[in-house]
């Protein structure tokens, strides 16, 4: 997502976002054969409008931005299915799971990230000047960067990657907010509009997830076959079938000890 950020105008970078949505969807439908209801579908299409009217400007598309999109916008769908479907299929927690995948995600990039920044930008990390100021800014990333992953397995692990995307948009209508409010930017019609619209998604979408789990629970439940009851009933039928044309022979063999 950085390399997209970094290749494409930020218009571009947000419809990217925007998509993973629809992504997660249908990867949920392929992988799982998850469905989704009517209402679920129309709050995810107004939080996706709503955020798109406040952030989307500029786009302008290039092949490299394009690719480094895609790429992004795949792998980060399928991580978040697989941190749920994980959590189910082992019955683990959270923080389990994250204890299991941070360290690989960790050496991952110690190994990699030196030669994917020098070729994306010519210079090599280990040149880089170390301040007191960027220590600092660098471990305080690193630790708002730890309450950041355990929200999402957490968030993942408990409803949905769908909710996650739902949930992740409301940040940026706080930041939209909180630029407003700290920073003195600039808000027009157009931001509000789509803030609120998103708003307005989000608590549709919490409604439409109620709604579906309540039908879920007033559905009946349909009666699993019982295999052991079944082999027992044949098995009860095969004896007294057998019974019967045993006592058939010896009433047969009587009559003819008798003549």
């Amino acid at each position: 997502m950085n390399l997209s950020l970094m290749l494409n105008s930020v218009g571009f970078y947000q419809i990217a976002k925007l998509s993973m949505i629809p992504v997660v969807c249908v990867l949920e439908w392929i992988l799982h054969s998850k469905t989704y209801t009517r209402e679920v579908k129309t709050a995810v299409v107004v939080v996706v409008l709503g955020v798109g009217i406040c952030t989307v400007t500029d786009v302008s598309v290039n092949w490299k931005g394009s690719l480094a999109a895609l790429v992004a916008v795949i792998s980060t769908s399928l991580q978040q299915i697989f941190i749920g479907s994980l959590q189910k299929k082992h019955n683990i927690g959270s923080f389990d799971l994250l204890s299991k995948t941070a360290p690989i995600q960790a050496a991952s990039l110690l190994l990699l990230g030196p030669f994917v920044d020098y070729v994306l930008n010519g210079r090599n990390l280990l040149e880089y000047n170390l301040t007191a100021g960027s220590i600092f800014f660098i471990g305080l990333s690193c630790f708002l960067a730890v309450f950041c992953n355990i929200s999402q397995y957490l968030c993942i692990g408990r409803f949905s990657a769908v909710s996650f995307q739902v949930l992740g948009h409301m940040k940026t209508v706080c930041v939209l907010i909180l630029g407003w409010v700290l920073f003195d930017s600039r808000l027009t019609v157009r931001n509000m509009l789509g803030m609120v619209m998103a708003v307005v998604g989000m608590i549709i979408y919490s409604w439409a997830i109620e709604v579906a789990k309540a039908s879920t629970r007033a559905s009946p439940p349909i009666p699993a076959l019982k295999e052991d009851s079944f082999d027992n009933e044949d098995v009860s039928l095969l004896k007294n079938d057998l019974d019967s044309q045993n006592k058939a022979r010896d009433i047969e063999l009587g009559r003819e000890v008798t003549k």
